[in-house]
């Protein structure tokens, strides 16, 4: 792994996380994402005392997989930084609620928490369209923080595919 992924690490005291900061960390990989024409997604994975050990955005287009969600990408980076496919007591941050698969990738790390931006009503798997982490029938259970920077989250997202709608208009 190169070092210079990681370049922007924030280092925070043990149980006192900045949600809004790192929130904003997720932000910078959505707007990476934007700009190489994927939609803005964006993801850090923090560890237990609060150190960026993963960090992703979404890349399906290009790398053509769509597993290559920013969840994924962030979960895959952190997992390889500390060499076990498990992480107990690590959080990650997502400017838009996870879909199913991306929950299901969580729920399998064994993440202690899920904060996101903004809710997606079409595909959220945490609290809008279904609610994995709180189903009983699971061995393992997410804390959710919704609405970190919703508005924000809200609109990137909004402008991205408004752009592309309009951009897709015969005539223009």
């Amino acid at each position: 792994m190169k070092p210079d992924l990681f370049h922007r690490e924030l280092r925070l005291p043990a149980g006192r996380f900045d949600d809004q900061a790192l929130m904003q960390e997720a932000l910078r990989e959505a707007r990476e994402a934007w700009d190489r024409g994927e939609a803005p997604v964006g993801a850090v994975v923090i560890d237990p005392v609060g150190e960026i050990i993963g960090r992703g955005s979404n890349r399906p287009l290009a790398s053509h997989d769509p597993t290559a969600h920013a969840e994924i990408v962030a979960l895959r980076q952190a997992a390889t930084r500390l060499g076990n496919y498990r992480l107990p007591g690590c959080s990650i941050y997502v400017t838009i609620e996870p879909c199913i698969m991306c929950l299901g990738a969580l729920l399998q790390a064994r993440l202690r928490r899920v904060v996101f931006g903004a809710p997606d009503p079409k595909g959220g798997a945490c609290v809008s369209l279904y609610r994995l982490p709180e189903d009983t029938r699971l061995n393992h259970r997410l804390e959710v923080v919704q609405g970190v920077c919703e508005a924000e989250c809200r609109s990137l997202i909004q402008e991205f595919f408004r752009q592309r709608r309009k951009a897709a208009k015969p005539g223009r």
